[in-house]
């Protein structure tokens, strides 16, 4: 533990990153019941803890890149809230590092290294005797970003201002075991990415997925029709085509070819397609099919040269902004979902997405703020337009009293969201998080308990009324909710992982780049 340095009061952008995202993350936490004992000013460890039977609390793991090297030097900070205490210690030469002798709380592990984007954390539950384990995965940075090389963003082309030939710029050589990707269902990128992607997905045939329960409804209905059924259309499709070469059918085989586990046949149908026939809708699938198997810099290829082809396509920026978000890109995601409701402003694809990358991200990001007030004046009856603008007014005001007047506003639009929609669990959770940090702790209480009863899955509703329990004085309802929080969250990174193993990653080559297959995301 000497290696360990000890830092008092960060700042909380940690915390919007893990803390802000649909069902999974939380905003703030709450005081925790602890040892007070304390070192270097009030760390989080502390010398001369004692836990119960002898047992020390203790988090570790490992460090690794995308294509699974573990990583040496990386700096990993172990981040408390209550108080705001962090640790921090360096990755081994074998990836590996830990922390130990911790009292009971919170925390966010957090690794930072030059050169590769930073890696967080989903929130850990310390109770005594609790040890941890967390492997996060960072990515490389692109030559030309500034974090890789110090130059500025103008410095590279935006998204709508790169170049393309005919052929694309890549090759998908072949599909990776998802076992040997290095991403974890805990992950908070690749969360956020997967309910962008299945989005992404529902906008091929105009429709939008609302719910996770939707989403499995749906796999379940197109895993009714029989693998003997959909083989026997293959081969009519490929009969066909071998009579006429038409873009059409080989769009129609690669969707078949999908449906029947074959995604590697499928995107190389998807991509005959769309250089036979560019057509708006030839391009939007290949794309999509790119960015549901994680080939996220490919995604951003075809889309981008989709959107230069058809201009006047919302869906093919919105899923643009899904692919930029996969990659990294939070601020160039929004411009380009910016653009989308630009382009269809009755659309409410567009504001949803922008939507969930503006809870998500650590800063009120470019143009989202007003878009999101136009998807309220447009659709005042629509429950997610209230509360995705009320979320985005409290996430800019929160703790500044002089702008009282913009966070009553942001209440009323909660209140209203719920209104409208009273099965709108998130909503409900943000009405507890706004009266939590204003001290209402009993009408917090009935917000996330509300909130439960018509989300049960909604994991940080848990943690949040453990916490508003703890801060009341009831100690035992708060563990039963932590316990719960930690259920649901272990339950939901499974389902994740169980599908990401089903999807299976696309291996792609490159131009101008060693002819080895390398994973992206």
């Amino acid at each position: 533990m000497g290696e360990m340095v000890c830092m008092m009061n960060l700042p909380r952008k940690v915390l919007g990153v893990a803390w802000r995202l649909k069902k999974q993350f939380l905003a703030a936490l709450v005081a925790v019941v602890g040892v007070l004992t304390s070192f270097c000013g009030g760390a989080i460890f502390a010398q001369g803890t004692s836990l119960p039977h002898g047992e020390t609390n203790k988090v570790q793991g490992t460090i690794r890149s995308s294509t699974g090297d573990l990583l040496t030097g990386v700096i990993v900070r172990l981040e408390e809230q209550e108080p705001s205490n962090s640790l921090e210690t360096k990755t081994k030469a074998d990836g590996s590092f830990i922390f130990s002798g911790l009292r009971p709380g919170v925390y966010t592990v957090r690794a930072e290294k030059a050169g590769w984007r930073e890696g967080v954390s989903n929130p850990l539950v310390l109770i005594a005797g609790h040890k941890k384990r967390v492997d996060l995965v960072l990515e490389s940075l692109p030559i030309d970003h500034p974090g890789a090389t110090g130059a500025s963003r103008s410095s590279s082309p935006a998204a709508g201002e790169m170049e393309f030939t005919d052929k694309p710029n890549f090759t998908v050589a072949g599909v990776m075991d998802w076992n040997n990707t290095g991403t974890h269902g805990s992950d908070v990128r690749v969360r956020t990415s997967e309910v962008l992607a299945k989005e992404t997905l529902a906008l091929k045939n105009g429709g939008l997925v609302k719910s996770s329960t939707e989403t499995k409804a749906g796999a379940a209905r197109n895993s009714n029709e029989s693998r003997e059924e959909l083989r026997a259309a293959r081969e009519q499709a490929r009969t066909m085509l071998a009579k006429a070469d038409t873009a059409d059918g080989h769009r129609l085989l690669g969707e078949l070819n999908e449906r029947l586990g074959d995604p590697l046949e499928a995107v190389r149908e998807y991509e005959r397609s769309a250089l036979m026939d560019p057509s708006e809708q030839n391009y939007f699938e290949w794309g999509t099919e790119l960015l549901l198997h994680r080939a996220d810099e490919p995604a951003v290829e075809v889309f981008t040269k989709g959107s230069h082809a058809h201009p006047d396509s919302a869906r093919m920026l919105a899923g643009l902004g899904a692919a930029l978000y996969a990659e990294g890109k939070t601020e160039e995601a929004a411009r380009r979902l910016c653009e989308a409701a630009d382009l269809k402003p009755a659309d409410p694809a567009p504001y949803v997405f922008l939507g969930r990358i503006e809870k998500a991200a650590t800063a009120v990001l470019p143009c989202g703020e007003q878009k999101l007030a136009r998807f309220v004046r447009e659709q005042p009856w629509n429950a997610l337009a209230n509360y995705y603008y009320g979320v985005a007014l409290w996430k800019r005001d929160r703790g500044s009293e002089k702008n009282a007047a913009s966070l009553q506003q942001a209440e009323a639009l909660l209140d209203k969201a719920v209104r409208i929609d009273p099965k709108l669990g998130e909503a409900y959770l943000q009405l507890g998080i706004f009266r939590t940090e204003r001290g209402n702790f009993e009408q917090a209480i009935r917000d996330y308990t509300k909130a439960i009863e018509v989300s049960p899955q909604l994991s940080e509703a848990h943690y949040r009324l453990g916490s508003a329990y703890r801060r009341i004085g009831e100690e035992s309802k708060a563990e039963r909710e932590f316990r719960e929080y930690e259920r649901i969250e272990k339950a939901e990174a499974e389902a994740i992982e169980s599908q990401q193993r089903e999807l299976r990653q696309f291996l792609i080559i490159l131009k101008d780049q060693p002819a080895a297959a390398t994973p992206h995301r």
